[in-house]
């Protein structure tokens, strides 16, 4: 059972200054995006145009794509 955050989300934490360029589980969880005890998956869902290092335990094949060709990295956990 996997958490899902979408592209589109991602880019509003960078939007509204919540995040810089490095977005890890334990910040989800601070930000109050996903539960302590919870598996995150990355979806492709928006556009993400920032440059971001995404650590995650799962990524859709068009999440991961669209983080690199922002220049960004997608870690799988």
């Amino acid at each position: 059972e996997y958490s899902g955050i979408n592209l589109d989300k991602l880019q509003a934490l960078v939007d509204g200054k919540k995040i810089k360029s490095t977005l890890d589980v334990e910040t989800m969880i601070s930000l109050r995006l996903v539960g302590k005890n919870d598996l995150v998956k990355i979806l492709g869902r928006g556009e993400l145009t920032s440059k971001l290092k995404v650590s995650a335990h799962k990524f859709t094949a068009s999440a991961k794509a669209a983080i690199e060709a922002a220049g960004g990295e997608a870690i799988t956990l």
